[in-house]
């Protein structure tokens, strides 16, 4: 009988132990009607990198209803989105090498993704962060925050 409730607690601690590892992966979705499907993301402390998966699941073209991904401090974030506009689609509508940025997938259109992996090493605890599309005129509405979660 004792051989049985060992197992039995192994059995719990093995089940368990996925929710114990840190998810260091988001996925968000952005629309034709301008819209990203989550107003925050949570980045695990423990986290040494955290990817970002874009799906665009509208069906508009890059050329008429893009959407990208771009990180930056909350305070940086019109600045970045000018600056990206005047960068133009062929740059993603990201300044080139703006150290503001600290991660960004390219321009998407319907049906389609992206993904951006980044060191979590720029994030600081207690921080204000942004992400948003920088596709012209979509910031107003497609952003969200980012934070780091303990």
């Amino acid at each position: 009988m004792a051989n049985h409730w060992k197992f039995a607690a192994l059995a719990l601690v093995l089940a368990a132990g996925p929710t114990w590892a840190a998810d260091c992966t988001a996925e968000i979705e952005g629309n034709d009607a301008m819209q990203f499907n989550k107003a925050t993301l949570a980045v695990p402390q423990s986290c040494k990198q955290f990817t970002v998966k874009l799906k665009h699941v509208g069906k508009l073209p890059k050329t008429a209803m893009g959407h990208n991904w771009v990180l930056s401090k909350a305070a940086d974030l019109q600045a970045v989105a000018t600056d990206g506009i005047a960068a133009g689609a062929a740059k993603n509508y990201v300044k080139d090498a703006d150290a503001r940025v600290i991660a960004h997938t390219r321009i998407v259109g319907g049906g389609e993704s992206d993904s951006v992996t980044f060191s979590t090493q720029a994030l600081k605890a207690g921080e204000s962060y942004a992400y948003f599309c920088s596709f012209p005129g979509h910031s107003a509405l497609m952003k969200g925050t980012l934070t780091l979660a303990k």
